[in-house]
């Protein structure tokens, strides 16, 4: 897939849409934040992505801080960290190593995918709050989507954790794009060796890909971009089909809004 071609459609169809926003309009997936907030958001992610990459393999510690410019400012910002984040990514082979937080991530082809991800969401942020439709991407960008989410965003412990199941999984199932995955609930336990703090606390795994029914509680089926949106809390899911506990897909949603906060 070409990340890159990704990131510079969605971070365009973005700006266009914050471009045309109403002054003061509220992002309806963040109600904090208004069209400006958001136009920053994504620029200054961009920007932190674009810095790592130019000087990787080194790590965060030496950048500095972003700063805000008036809101008027914000949406031409956006464009051309757009532009700084293609032209660092060009500049590398994706094998490169580059920094990262995740425990799935150290190259630059794992930042090309995580950035053409979020630049997707929040053109979805973008589209909601200039109240104009929200496009539909395909269903093999929308399912690399959902297991982008599932997969990295969700699921990953660091070497020193432990995942322990303790109750039942969940089927995602992606009808459009023939692809299904299953996570389970549990417990990430272990104490960092930076911090010394120990956890014990709920969490959720992606757990596989097959079909098994072995203790599968729920099943959540719709095409790939109605889960996507659904996932990501940029809608309500109306038009999935749900099946077992309905708790489980509940249970699911909590998960991820604490995994990606």
């Amino acid at each position: 897939m070409d990340y890159a071609y990704v990131i510079a459609q969605e971070s365009a169809r973005a700006a266009d849409a914050l471009a045309s926003a109403p002054t003061g309009s509220r992002v309806p997936s963040c109600p904090d934040w208004d069209a400006a907030d958001l136009a920053y958001h994504v620029g200054e992610v961009q920007d932190f992505w674009a810095s790592l990459v130019a000087q990787a393999p080194t790590g965060p510690d030496e950048l500095e801080e972003t700063v805000r410019r008036p809101d008027v400012e914000l949406v031409p910002f956006l464009r051309t960290r757009t532009t700084a984040l293609l032209e660092a990514l060009a500049d590398r082979d994706p094998h490169d190593a580059c920094w990262s937080w995740s425990t799935s991530g150290g190259t630059v082809g794992w930042v090309s995918r995580r950035q053409a991800h979020e630049a997707l969401v929040h053109r979805v942020d973008a589209e909601q709050t200039a109240g104009l439709p929200v496009t539909d991407p395909g269903p093999e960008l929308a399912a690399d989507g959902v297991d982008e989410l599932l997969a990295v965003m969700l699921s990953g412990l660091p070497p020193w954790a432990r995942f322990t199941p303790d109750g039942p999984r969940i089927r995602v199932r992606a009808t459009d794009a023939g692809r299904e995955w299953l996570v389970a609930f549990g417990r990430f336990t272990g104490t960092s060796p930076t911090t010394g703090k120990a956890y014990d606390d709920p969490c959720a795994e992606l757990v596989g890909w097959e079909d098994d029914d072995h203790d599968v509680a729920a099943t959540v089926s719709g095409t790939a971009w109605e889960l996507e949106l659904w996932l990501w809390g940029r809608s309500a899911g109306e038009g999935l089909a749900r099946e077992g506990d309905p708790a489980v897909p509940q249970r699911l949603r909590a998960a991820i809004v604490e995994s990606t906060q």
